[in-house]
Formats: structure tokens, C-alpha cells, sequence
């Protein structure tokens, strides 16, 4: 099977540069339109220039692919549905959008500014709500859709001194859970791409010697694979220098504590067996763990949960 996305259309953010810019161009080499948004701003989400967005908009046009550029900054909603509108009267559609725009404002959380907080949510969880939402109601109209978050490793497991990055990266979790089941039947897929690449959001933070392992086009052909007409759907992928994996999320079996051990003593007496991974498995919605609990706890107290004719 070959990946294509001719006759696609997608929009990139924060495609100016690193991911969002290597990103582009796979897209646009195998056959995509493809929409680069950048703000142009620094790393800490300040300035703004189209420079970096016209400069891989040349790329692809050289290459004879087919692009515009524009300069929407994701953290405005009204600035995110004038790109939408652009890019569908521009093509025509929009089939897949690649919410890969973020900035960083590092500093321990004793030492962080609330505005700071903010500022990251603003961009990376409330950047990749406006463009999903503003996309939203015409992938369902058409019934085809390829959306992926873009998460990260600060986020699912943590990185010290970024516990505002970290948070508008978990929070993405959910945004994509719930939208997979609002919108696989309408036929689109939600995704999560969590990289380890080199790009200058990272590269202070890594050693120089690993840098030419993680270059960004080592990360692309995974989120192609996660916008392809093939893709899975509420995946968290995670890839680096050519390596790929999935992360989940599990659920131990857990205990049932009988009514007259319901205290936090037992709780805690119980906690090595609350906390065993053997026979652990994944909730496909939270009503599943819901049951789970019921079913559990009848069986307990021995009350059949069998519907009476």
C-alpha cells in the first residue's frame, strides 16, 4: 500500500518551522494541498512574522506542489475560522488538520506566573480546540476527517518545570477520546502524535550529540500515517529517530471492599493489590469503568445483576 493525499487537503500549524514545517512537506509531496499557518512568533509566543510560512509555502511550490500560507494565530478563535474559511475557499475542503502549534514558558511551578500558565494553554489546548472546532461541523458534514493532537512525553509522564506544557498536553487526552467517539461514525479519525525531536523547542534541552538522531523528518511519516485514508483512530503515537510505539492507558483489576471495610486504613492495606498490573486492560469509554465498579461490587454482596423477564 502506498500513502497518497492527492486530492487531500491539509492544514499545518506552527508549520514554519521543525515539526509543523517537515510535516508540510510530507503532506504536499505525497500529493496534499496544504495550508501553513505560522504566527512566526519566538519560542515563548512573542513577535510574529510570515517569513518562515511563505519560505516553506516556496518549498513545496518549487517542488510543483500546491500551498498557501497564513498567519492565523491558533489562540484566537476569530483568527482560526478566518484560515478555515480561507483555506475552503481557497480548495474548496478540508480533510485533515495537524494541530502542531505551541510555544514554551518554562520555569518551576513555585516560581511560574499564572499568565505564563495561561498563556501555554492558550496556544496548545485552546490553539487545537479552535481549529478542530472551527473544522468540526464541515468534517462531519462530509464525513471525512483526519485530526491529530499533538501531545508529548512532559505531558503523559512529565518533565520538571513544565507543568503548564505538561497540563495543555494531557489535557488533549480527553479532547481526543471524546471526539473519537463523537466522530468516528461520521467518519473521522482523532489522533495523538507525542514526538522526541530535535526543533528549538527542544534543543536546549537535550544533548548536542542526540540532535542528528532526532530530526524532525523522523517523526512525519508517523503523523502521515495517523492522517492517511488507513488511519486508526484514538491512537497516541509515539515516535523519535525512526522509532515508533503505541502508549495506553490501563486499569487494574483493582479490589472490592466489602461495607464494613470501606475506610481509607484498608484502602491503604490494599494498596499493593489495587496496584497490580496483572489482568489490567484499557476502557474503551468511562462507562466501562463505571461497570466495571458495579459489576464488581454486586458480586460482592452477591446481588445478581441478571435482568428479570
Amino acid at each position: 500500500m502506498t500513502v497518497r493525499f492527492d486530492g487531500r487537503v491539509a492544514i499545518v500549524t506552527g508549520a514554519g518551522v521543525g515539526l509543523g514545517r517537515s510535516h508540510a512537506l510530507g503532506l504536499a509531496a505525497r500529493g496534499a494541498k496544504v495550508v501553513v499557518n505560522d504566527l512566526g512568533a519566538a519560542r515563548d509566543g512573542s513577535g510574529g512574522s510570515s517569513d518562515a510560512a511563505m519560505a516553506v509555502v516556496h518549498e513545496i511550490r518549487e517542488a510543483g506542489g500546491h500551498a498557501i500560507a497564513n498567519g492565523a494565530n491558533v489562540a484566537d478563535a476569530d483568527q482560526v475560522q478566518a484560515m478555515v474559511d480561507a483555506a475552503i475557499a481557497e480548495f474548496g475542503h478540508v480533510d485533515i488538520l495537524v494541530n502542531n502549534a505551541g510555544i514554551l514558558r518554562d520555569k518551576t511551578f513555585a516560581k511560574m506566573h499564572l499568565e505564563d500558565f495561561q498563556a501555554v494553554m492558550d496556544v496548545h489546548l485552546m490553539g487545537a480546540v479552535n481549529c478542530t472546532h472551527a473544522l468540526w461541523r464541515h468534517m462531519i458534514e462530509r464525513e471525512y476527517g483526519r485530526i491529530v493532537f499533538t501531545t508529548s512525553a512532559s505531558g503523559l509522564y512529565g518533565n520538571f518545570g513544565q507543568s503548564n506544557y505538561g497540563a495543555a498536553k494531557t489535557a488533549m487526552l480527553g479532547l481526543m477520546n471524546v471526539l473519537h467517539q463523537e466522530g468516528h461514525r461520521k467518519g473521522i479519525c482523532v489522533n495523538m502524535l507525542a514526538p522526541t525531536a530535535a526543533t528549538r523547542m527542544t534543543q536546549e534541552l537535550l544533548p548536542a550529540e542526540v540532535l542528528p538522531l532526532l530530526r524532525p523528518e523522523t517523526i512525519t511519516p508517523g503523523l502521515l500515517a495517523l492522517v492517511s485514508e488507513d488511519a486508526p483512530s484514538r491512537m497516541i503515537l509515539g515516535a523519535g529517530g525512526g522509532c515508533f510505539a503505541e502508549t495506553k492507558i490501563y486499569e487494574t483489576s483493582g479490589v472490592a471492599l466489602p461495607d464494613d471495610e470501606l475506610t481509607p486504613e484498608a484502602v491503604v492495606a490494599n494498596m499493593a493489590r489495587i496496584r497490580d498490573p496483572e489482568g489490567q486492560r484499557e476502557m474503551p469509554g468511562a462507562f466501562d469503568q463505571t461497570n466495571k465498579y458495579i459489576q464488581m461490587a454486586a458480586n460482592l454482596r452477591g446481588i445478581s445483576l441478571e435482568k428479570k423477564d
